[in-house]
C-alpha cells in the first residue's frame, strides 16, 4: 500500500519547512506557502507509525473545497491546489489557537461531562445533558496549538486574552467567523444527510494584517458528523450515534490500551486494519461531500507532487 508519510522536496526559492503531525509546509520566499497533506495518521496527539492509503488525498479535497465554499463567509489563505495532495496559499502569521466549537456533548466535551465537569474552557454547560446531546447553542471551546510532540490545552477566552496569546479585538473577529462558519458547515452537512457535531478551525494573519481561515476545515480529521436519519431515535435509545470522524480510530486505540499516555504502547496496525480505515475514510470523503471518491495515481506519489507543484509555482510566482 503505497503512501506518503514524509516528504523532502526542494522548491524554487524555498525558505523552510515546518513538518506538523499529519500536513508538511514549504515556505515560498516568504510568500507563499505549500501545504502537503501526507497520508500521516494521527490520535491523542500522537502519530501512527504507518500513513493510510489516499487520506492525504481526501483530506486536502475536502478541505479546499469547503475553502471555496465559505470564502463569501470568511476570507481564506487558499490560492490554488495543484494536487490532489496539496494546497499553495499565502504566508500567515498563524494565531496559537484552534477555535473549537461544538453543538452536541460528544468526544473530548463528554469524557469532561462524564468526569462532572460542568466548566468547559470557561464555558458553562447546563445539567442534565447525554452524551450526543445537542447544546441549546453551539459552544466555542478553544486550545492553545500544542509544538511537536506535546498536547493541545483547552484554554478560555478569558485567559487567551489576559495572556495576550490573541488581542481582544481579533478574539472578536475570530469568534465572529467560528460561528459563521460552523453555520455554514451545519447548513451543508444536513443538506448530505448529516450533522455537524463540533469541529476545529485556525485562522492566521497576512501580511497586510487580513485575517483569514487557514489549514482544514470540515474533514473528518477536524470535524464530527453524525448521520441525521436515526440519530433522535439512538438518543432515546441510548444507543451509540452512527458517526463519520476519526473517532472510530481513537476508540480502536482506548479500547486497544493507549490514550497517548506517558508509557503506553502504540498498538500494532495490520495491513488489514489500515485497509478498513482507508475505506472509512473514503466513506467519509463520499458522505460529507456528496459525490464519488476519485482515486490519484499513487504509483509514485512524490514525483506526482513534485511535478505538479512545480509546474504551478512557474505559473504563479
Amino acid at each position: 500500500m503505497n503512501t506518503i508519510t514524509i516528504t523532502d522536496f526542494n522548491f524554487p526559492n524555498q525558505k523552510s519547512v515546518y513538518r506538523g503531525k499529519v500536513r508538511e509546509v514549504y515556505n515560498i520566499n516568504d510568500d507563499l506557502l505549500v501545504m502537503v497533506a501526507t497520508d500521516r495518521l494521527s490520535a491523542f496527539d500522537v502519530v501512527m507509525p504507518k500513513g493510510i492509503p489516499y487520506k492525504g488525498q481526501i483530506l486536502n479535497q475536502i478541505a479546499t473545497k469547503f475553502m471555496e465554499l465559505t470564502q463569501d463567509i470568511v476570507p481564506n489563505w487558499l490560492v490554488a491546489t495543484p494536487d490532489p495532495n496539496v494546497a499553495v496559499g499565502h504566508l500567515c502569521e498563524p494565531f496559537k489557537v484552534e477555535m473549537v466549537i461544538r453543538g452536541y456533548v460528544s468526544g473530548h466535551a463528554a469524557r469532561e461531562y462524564a468526569l462532572g465537569k460542568r466548566i468547559l474552557c470557561g464555558v458553562t454547560l447546563p445539567e442534565g445533558l447525554k452524551e450526543n446531546d445537542k447544546f441549546p447553542t453551539p459552544i466555542i471551546t478553544p486550545s492553545t496549538k500544542a509544538d511537536n510532540g506535546e498536547h493541545d490545552e483547552d484554554i478560555s477566552r478569558e485567559d487567551i486574552i489576559s495572556k495576550g496569546i490573541v488581542k481582544e479585538a481579533d478574539y472578536v473577529v475570530l469568534e465572529k467567523y467560528t460561528r459563521a462558519l460552523f453555520q455554514r458547515g451545519t447548513e451543508i452537512a444536513a443538506s448530505r444527510g448529516l450533522i455537524l457535531v463540533d469541529t476545529k478551525y485556525e485562522f492566521g494573519k497576512t501580511k497586510e494584517g487580513k485575517i483569514v481561515l487557514i489549514d482544514e476545515i470540515h474533514t473528518p480529521d477536524s470535524s464530527r458528523y453524525f448521520y441525521t436519519e436515526g440519530y433522535q431515535e439512538r438518543q432515546n435509545n441510548g444507543e451509540e450515534q452512527k458517526q463519520l470522524s476519526k473517532e472510530f480510530v481513537r476508540r480502536w486505540l482506548i479500547e486497544n490500551g493507549f490514550q497517548g499516555k506517558e508509557g503506553q504502547q502504540i498498538p500494532e496496525m495490520t495491513d488489514d486494519y489500515i485497509a478498513t480505515v482507508s475505506e472509512r475514510y473514503i466513506e467519509l470523503y463520499e458522505n460529507i461531500m456528496g459525490e464519488k471518491f476519485v482515486k490519484a495515481d499513487i504509483s509514485d506519489i512524490n514525483i506526482r507532487i513534485k511535478k505538479n507543484v512545480l509546474e504551478n509555482l512557474a505559473k504563479i510566482q
